[in-house]
């Protein structure tokens, strides 16, 4: 499992002109899955993302986490994480997660971060979506998550 993540002041996320998710304060977590993820990986991913100190603190050093800032979560589904771009122009998207495999793991990922306590919003997975992304910072990390564990 990957995730691109993003420390926003705010993001939204839009499909067929609706507004389908939208946070304040937060990170915004593109996830991308592969065939051999599992719950382990959601689970790992979803602490990793409410323990991430990214946030300033009095100091205007990144010792606070979306908990502490009362922060939100914008999970949003992103197969193309796992392009592959080794041959050719166009990316190859064979090592991305089929539909009916990803699709519950994103979901899993979103349920693990608000158990934590994090309000968490999402994207319409499957959808053409439109994303607004505010980066504040901007702070961009990538995090990989293989048989449960951060790699």
């Amino acid at each position: 499992m990957r995730a691109v993540v993003q420390r926003v002041s705010r993001a939204q996320v839009e499909v067929k002109g609706r507004i389908v998710g939208e946070i304040g304060t937060g990170l915004v977590a593109l996830v991308g899955v592969i065939a051999g993820d599992g719950l382990a990986d959601a689970d790992a991913l979803a602490q990793k993302l409410v323990d991430l100190r990214v946030f300033a603190d009095e100091d205007g050093k990144m010792n606070r986490s979306v908990i502490d800032v009362a922060g939100a979560i914008l999970v949003v589904s992103q197969f193309t994480l796992y392009g592959d771009l080794r041959r050719g122009r166009r990316p190859s998207f064979t090592e991305a997660a089929s539909p009916e495999h990803a699709q519950p793991l994103i979901d899993a990922v979103a349920d693990a971060t608000r158990s934590r306590g994090v309000r968490v919003e999402t994207g319409e997975f499957g959808a053409y979506m439109q994303l607004s992304i505010t980066n504040d910072g901007p702070v961009t990390l990538i995090i990989e998550i293989e048989n449960g564990r951060v790699s």
